[in-house]
């Protein structure tokens, strides 16, 4: 058997639990974030000589922190921006195909997880070539009751392809549809 390791050696920040991240790196993640989307192509890029699955594993290496960061701050703008214009999304209640299908339902998703009071945080997280699997949980700041917790794998062909597959379970334990107050604190 293996033995026990930090999943975030190496990478900007460790979201594996609440209260690690300093407050000066947020700002400078949120921005990386945003410079990451920025560079995403029309076109999928291919895998050749001059972007190797090497170069993309470590780009997603690299935005792994942004994503947790942009959950967390409840940047949907990131968020959508990180999926491909083709994204196909399966989980339960799914598949899904482009960007229009799942957003009604992924709002509530993101609002439930990012409300005040409850600190998002993903234990595991696990990086081969344009693969990225993760698993996480939501968790209540004053009662530490889990409220939702799922995994999912992307696919994402680093900063210029993006993510073009993603799966995921998830099951909420409190709330299934977030009220109208936690809906307008998500950035659209």
């Amino acid at each position: 058997m293996s033995s026990r390791k930090n999943y975030y050696l190496g990478l900007k920040a460790d979201y594996s639990q609440p209260g690690l991240v300093p407050d000066t790196l947020k700002e400078k993640l949120i921005a990386e974030g945003i410079a990451y989307v920025a560079q995403k192509e029309a076109t999928l890029p291919a895998i050749d000589d001059s972007y190797t699955l090497e170069v993309i594993e470590q780009e997603n290496k690299d935005w792994w922190p942004t994503h947790c960061e942009a959950l967390r701050q409840g940047r949907g703008d990131i968020l959508t921006g990180e999926y491909r214009e083709d994204l196909v999304y399966f989980c339960q209640d799914g598949p899904y195909s482009g960007l229009e299908q799942q957003q009604e339902r992924e709002k509530h998703w993101w609002a439930l997880i990012a409300q005040p009071g409850v600190t998002m945080v993903w234990p595991i997280v696990m990086f081969y070539g344009e693969h990225t699997f993760f698993e996480w949980k939501c968790v209540d700041d004053e009662t530490h009751e889990t409220i939702a917790k799922g995994n999912v794998t992307w696919v994402r062909r680093g900063h210029r392809g993006g993510c073009y597959l993603k799966t995921e379970q998830l099951t909420f334990y409190r709330d299934v549809f977030a009220p109208d107050s936690l809906l307008k604190l998500i950035t659209t």
